[in-house]
């Protein structure tokens, strides 16, 4: 059974029910010398059964954190685990309301002195953009760690359940604290300022691969290969109360790229316009053109990065309205955008922030 932590909603793991073999496992709701974490459910592959344990995909979300949890009973052994439902939707359906309650969720646990760290079960797809998101608006030394999964729950050899332990043995060591929100999938940490996926089917999808990893999971313990350090010039906001955030789009640059749809995001709303562009942020001259009359018009930034999967955006620009994205890609060139927005940064301030990446 479960026991109620609180009035968020939060239960202790105590004795669960295997949904597949009807089993029970107990372990005790508090066993003193065990740090307190705090996983946060939000959806995605690791929560997600198929027709068969051979189908990886065409599977549907749906699995439950009591569920999650009974699969991985050796966490009791680790910790003493605290679950709570945010979300269970695919990771594409993540959205700035959901964003917002998993932010307030994330800092009320690192608020409560007994609480070691969080994990966040969420899916791969727009992972990184949630977990840069935590990166920049959740302000603790405490350790934050976004998992998921490549393989849903049903399938042979299904991911999730290791992840799901890892992401809990760092969440609950001394060693994870003040290296910011991290993202820990198929044995590897990386920091959420810098890791992306890179396949949309592999396993071992997170990486930064210019800036590396953080550190490895050896027979299950994390190992780290330096101290702790900050990314350099990263901001902080605040978005305590918000109950939406400023639209910003991206654009996807290409050959004849139509210059119309730069107009048509500005009039359906959009505060910001992000050009994943070729090469190193690279525009057609005449869709430059169609965005400077826009920004005459409009004034909102417009920051250019590239569709390119690493590299810098920057140098010169050709028109003093362009901005420039520096190591980020478009989507999370998108969040610091949006959120800067929303604390009412100025176009120069905005500049100088990315100009700092």
């Amino acid at each position: 059974m479960f026991s109620l932590k609180s009035s968020l909603g939060l239960f202790a793991l105590c004795s669960i029910a295997f949904p597949v073999a009807d089993a029970k496992s107990s372990c005790k709701s508090s066993q003193p010398g065990l740090p307190n974490v705090t996983i946060l459910a939000t959806g995605g592959t690791i929560a997600s059964k198929a027709s068969s344990n051979t189908q990886t995909t065409n599977y549907q979300v749906g699995v439950g954190i009591d569920a999650l949890l009974s699969a991985v009973p050796e966490i009791c052994n680790i910790s003493n685990v605290s679950g709570m439902q945010v979300s269970n939707v695919d990771s594409a359906s993540i959205n700035t309301t959901i964003l917002l309650e998993l932010t307030t969720r994330v800092k009320a646990e690192l608020a409560d002195p007994t609480v070691h760290g969080v994990v966040v079960t969420h899916g791969t797809d727009t992972l990184e953009e949630t977990a840069f998101f935590l990166d920049l608006v959740v302000n603790s030394t405490k350790p934050v760690v976004i998992t998921g999964a490549m393989r849903p729950s049903t399938a042979l050899s299904a991911d999730g359940p290791l992840n799901l332990y890892q992401a809990v043995k760092l969440a609950a060591s001394k060693t994870a604290y003040a290296r910011g929100v991290m993202v820990s999938l198929n044995d590897r940490i990386g920091s959420a300022f810098t890791s992306t996926k890179n396949n949309a089917n592999s396993l071992d999808t997170f990486h930064a691969t210019e800036q590396g990893q953080l550190g490895f999971f050896i027979d299950q313990v994390p190992k780290f290969y330096s101290s702790p350090s900050t990314p350099r010039n990263k901001p902080q906001f605040d978005v305590t109360g918000q109950k939406s955030l400023p639209a910003v789009d991206i654009l996807y640059g290409h050959q004849e790229s139509n210059s119309h749809l730069i107009r048509a995001s500005i009039e359906s709303g959009a505060k910001g316009i992000i050009f994943a562009g070729v090469g190193a942020g690279g525009w057609s001259l005449d869709g430059l053109k169609s965005a400077q009359r826009a920004y005459n018009q409009s004034g909102i930034p417009m920051v250019f990065s590239r569709r390119t999967n690493d590299g810098f955006a920057g140098g010169d620009s050709i028109y003093p309205f362009q901005m420039t994205s520096g190591f980020l890609n478009p989507q999370k060139a998108r969040v610091m955008l949006q959120l800067s927005l929303n604390a009412g940064y100025s176009n120069d301030e905005i500049r100088k922030m990315f100009e700092g990446q």
